[in-house]
């Protein structure tokens, strides 16, 4: 599957052997019983290394696995409130979104808004502000508080 006239052959030490031909590299591989991997096809030659294919392929996929397992998901936590919550019911949702936030994971605050509710709009709302003021030093909001529907949302995320 080399494109290349010309090739910068590495061979199995690890030692250069130097730009030779194609045909040639395919050459010196099958004499040793390995294979002519192309490693850095866009340099010019394309460098080529002498190596099994197989023990390559499963190496490449190893670094893949490793680099997936390393990778951090962010996800969004959900917090429901009612704009009547009591203080003891605040402080314990306060405590949790601290825990999501220092975990890294976002944290969506909602307030529902129940039969007469809707008319104290500012009652969630200035739940929200309160939130926004005791996490401050932790968090930064990402979107700020909005009306959809029964419930007014706001996304906030880890500084």
């Amino acid at each position: 599957m080399i494109e290349s006239r010309n090739v910068r052959v590495v061979d199995a030490d690890g030692e250069m052997v130097g730009v030779v031909t194609k045909e040639e590299g395919i050459g010196m591989a099958f004499e040793v019983g390995l294979d002519l991997v192309e490693v850095s096809p866009n340099a010019d030659p394309p460098v080529c290394k002498i190596l099994d294919y197989g023990k390559f392929k499963y190496e490449e996929q190893k670094k893949k696995n490793e680099a997936r397992k390393k990778q951090n998901v962010i996800e969004i936590k959900e917090i429901k409130m009612r704009p009547g919550i009591d203080i003891h019911d605040y402080d314990v949702k306060l405590r949790n979104a601290r825990r999501f936030i220092d975990e890294g994971d976002k944290v969506k605050l909602t307030i529902r808004f129940r039969g007469r509710e809707m008319s104290h709009q500012e009652l969630g709302g200035n739940l929200l502000k309160r939130i926004q003021a005791d996490m401050d030093e932790i968090a930064k909001v990402e979107q700020h508080p909005r009306l959809e529907g029964r419930q007014m949302i706001m996304l906030i995320a880890p500084r």
